[in-house]
């Protein structure tokens, strides 16, 4: 099959969310979120995952960033999920360990069809900047949640926030780039049942 973008807008009252991704692509990146260290993590990840990826998204966060974190979770869950759909063969499994100075994060990714996510990181600083680090476990919740994936993201350890959480997103870029790639010859389900859960 050959490659498409996916597209996916999300407005409500609260957001307001454009993306695109290519899984194909070389990690060419367009962030644009309101959020500056959010951006820095969403180009980490497509950079080093080596999908292109532009995301054009506006939200309330004069109330609270935590909407606007975790609608862009949920429009890229939803293009991972139509990515499979466009493929209809893919890897399936998607594993990375990425370490950056003090930190070593592990992303392991199953794109079975059910969603479960696992998140486990103990940051030692509460912010980077004005940046909340407790929002990255619902932006982790929601991607999983639409995409219909597993995913375990572990922060092993660290003694920085921030590198701890770009390493994170590092891991979390090339687990979905191994995850998502097409089988070739158009290959069977990587499912002993024959098919992958909805």
């Amino acid at each position: 099959m050959s490659n498409k973008k996916i597209n996916v807008t999300r407005k409500t009252k609260e957001t307001d969310l454009t993306l695109e991704l290519d899984i194909s692509g070389s990690g060419e990146t367009e962030i644009k979120t309101e959020i500056p260290f959010f951006n820095h993590l969403l180009t980490a990840m497509a950079f080093h995952g080596n999908f292109n990826l532009k995301i054009d998204g506006k939200g309330d966060i004069d109330v609270d960033p935590h909407h606007l974190v975790e609608d862009v979770g949920i429009v890229l869950g939803d293009a991972l999920r139509q990515t499979a759909q466009q493929y209809g063969s893919i890897a399936r499994f998607g594993h990375s360990v990425i370490p950056m100075d003090d930190s070593l994060s592990e992303v392991t990714i199953d794109a079975s069809g059910r969603p479960f996510c696992f998140y486990k990181a103990d940051y030692p600083q509460t912010h980077s900047g004005s940046f909340d680090m407790s929002l990255l476990k619902e932006f982790f919740t929601a991607l999983t949640g639409k995409a219909h994936i597993t995913i375990h993201a572990e922060a092993r350890h660290g003694k920085n926030s921030h590198h701890m959480a770009e390493s994170l997103f590092k891991a979390l870029g090339k687990a979905i780039k191994q995850a998502y790639l097409p089988l070739k010859n158009g290959s069977s389900v990587l499912s002993t049942k024959g098919l992958i859960d909805k």
